[in-house]
């Protein structure tokens, strides 16, 4: 580790290559989604914040639906094949969206508004969740460490580098022609993901961790039930489902208690969008320093088990600060300080428990907790908070719920650490399928 840019963020010479061109791949996927993302919530908002409430039940369900035909490819295509065709049928899904808007714009309306709603947050879990199934699979748990944040640090340039594009070329193209510039980044990124799994830059670790090599023809085979099964056959993934529903019901709180706050300032829809775009350049800035300088680093010295609790602890005195003060600038900081956490540390110490589980685990199971699991906790999430608006309670009730299960989320947290070092110490990748529940 001599080269200065290795050095810098705990990288191994050999390894530059694949993880530059992981963090490019990350860059692509996340401009694909945020260039569509504006017009996503534009439309979803359309009918009002109790029907966000619903179409968030709606994309569970999908989710649910879709999980079994993701399990199916997976289990009978080879790894290379099955990620082409999720990419390429979420690409000419957005062709099929343009040519609607282009030759019949006339049935654009609330409803579709509302299908696109779901489309897209269906759209957003399964390639993310791809993405992040074949970084695990590709590397270590030592590697996922060090540079899993430096990873998350391409997503972010493309979190940031997406919304500007559409600022740039909605006016002058149309917002039908930002569909086909996802789709192009799209593509680019599975071309980028070609790339990588033809490369082999972890083989010398993986022979020192007597884990076998990748083989990309290799059949993962099984059930297309499998992921749903395994989940509630293993404490361990059960753990992760658990500490992604809490993170879900966590980030729908703050999401729609800031829609309250944010209503309550009036209809000016310049002040509001001000507002939060210097909300995103403070949280994205923030992403961006930790994610390059911080999170490998801190993976590294304090282990997966403290990382992964980082966001708890910050999600337990933010709703505290949030119900003492109850402003807008209480709301921003726990915002920020949430969003920032959350991308920067907290996902790429959570991905990092997928690097001890099984090939299967990682795209059956991981598909099912990224997806359904995830959009369950939305569900949960909203329902909660719009009964507690609906009974007149105001933060501190929020709070009253959020603070408890935050302080869970935490002792979950180390509790999933600490269990993916034993299991990582074994040696033994289908450990984490092992640990049965019994009946």
């Amino acid at each position: 580790m001599d080269h200065p840019f290795a050095k810098l963020f705990n990288i191994n010479r050999n390894e530059i290559l694949p993880v530059l061109l992981a963090a490019l791949f990350f860059f692509c996927v996340l401009t694909a989604l945020m260039v569509l993302r504006p017009a996503r919530e534009s439309l979803g908002l359309q009918g009002g914040i109790e029907t966000v409430r619903w179409l968030f039940v709606g994309t569970a369900v999908i989710t649910l639906l879709v999980n079994p035909v993701f399990g199916l490819l997976v289990s009978r295509l080879p790894r290379l094949t099955f990620i082409t065709i999720t990419y390429l049928f979420f690409g000419l899904s957005l062709v099929g969206f343009y040519l609607i808007m282009t030759l019949a714009p006339g049935v654009i309306g609330i409803a579709t508004g509302q299908v696109f709603y779901v489309w897209f947050s269906v759209f957003n879990l399964f390639i993310t969740m791809v993405f992040w199934a074949l970084m695990a699979d590709r590397f270590t748990l030592d590697q996922g460490k060090r540079f899993f944040g430096v990873i998350a640090v391409g997503g972010t340039c493309g979190a940031i580098f997406g919304p500007w594009l559409t600022a740039m070329l909605a006016e002058p193209l149309g917002t039908a022609a930002l569909l086909l510039v996802s789709t192009g980044f799209l593509v680019l990124a599975l071309l980028i993901c070609w790339a990588i799994t033809h490369i082999q830059p972890d083989r010398a670790q993986r022979d020192h961790d007597n884990r076998p090599a990748m083989d990309d023809e290799e059949l993962i085979g099984g059930s297309a039930w499998e992921g749903f099964r395994a989940v509630f056959r293993s404490r361990y993934l059960l753990g992760i489902g658990t500490y992604v529903i809490i993170l879900a019901i966590m980030a729908t709180f703050i999401y729609f208690t800031r829609l309250q706050m944010v209503a309550e300032l009036g209809d000016s829809t310049d002040q509001r969008t001000t507002l939060f775009a210097r909300i995103d350049l403070i949280t994205q800035i923030a992403t961006l320093v930790m994610q390059a300088l911080v999170a490998g680093h801190l993976m590294k010295r304090l282990g997966v088990h403290i990382t992964l609790a980082l966001l708890p602890l910050t999600t337990a005195f933010g709703f505290i600060g949030l119900a003492m003060v109850g402003s807008l600038a209480a709301l921003i900081t726990l915002e920020a300080s949430f969003r920032a956490v959350q991308r920067a540390i907290m996902r790429p110490a959570r991905e990092t428990l997928y690097t001890v589980a099984s090939r299967e685990d990682k795209y059956k199971a991981k598909a099912f907790i990224d997806t359904f699991v995830y959009r369950g906790g939305d569900v949960v999430g909203a329902q909660v908070e719009g009964l507690l608006g609906r009974l007149g309670m105001g933060l501190a009730a929020i709070a009253s719920v959020a603070v408890p299960l935050a302080l869970m989320w935490a002792l979950l947290a180390l509790w999933l650490g600490r269990t993916q070092q034993s299991i990582a110490t074994s040696g033994q990748p289908r450990a984490a399928t092992e640990q049965r529940i019994s009946p």
